[in-house]
């Protein structure tokens, strides 16, 4: 069954958070989907993930390349799985895909500091959880360690 995990940032960008998640999965050897709600976003984090650490980058594409299909991670606007990712993080407020249980898990990271983000968070919590999806909700802790809250 899928697994849904919310994720509220607090103190952290997303630009600070994602990667480290992304690192994570690939290190699980999963696929992974990225969708956001613009353009912008999406030309940022394209940049972002390549330059985001001296040391190392993440290996991805976008949706609009022809080698979408090939790479670790995809970042999209839309909901297509170009390259067949066991995991699909949705940021910006994007809604839930139609077709959650092909995904092993759906990650939604959500401002814990912005009140409409943290309502439309707590409608999809609610929902997911009336649908039967195995759903958990982290919180970062003054010390940037991800806390289960419930």
């Amino acid at each position: 069954m899928t697994e849904i995990l919310f994720y509220q940032l607090r103190k952290q960008p997303l630009e600070q958070v994602l990667p480290a998640l992304l690192e994570r999965s690939l290190e699980r050897g999963w696929r992974v989907a990225v969708q956001v709600a613009s353009e912008e976003r999406l030309e940022a984090l394209d940049s972002h993930l390549w330059t985001y650490r001296e040391e190392s980058f993440l290996p991805h594409g976008t949706d609009r390349e022809r080698e979408a299909a090939a790479q670790p991670i995809v970042l999209t606007l839309g909901e297509d799985n170009p390259n067949g990712a066991d995991v699909r993080f949705l940021l910006d407020g994007v809604a839930m895909p139609d077709e959650v249980a092909g995904y092993r898990r759906i990650v939604l990271l959500f401002d814990g500091e912005d009140a409409e983000a943290l309502a439309a968070a707590r409608e999809r919590w609610t929902s997911a959880k009336t649908s039967g999806f195995d759903v958990t909700y982290w919180q970062m802790d003054d010390h940037g360690r991800w806390q289960r809250q419930a």
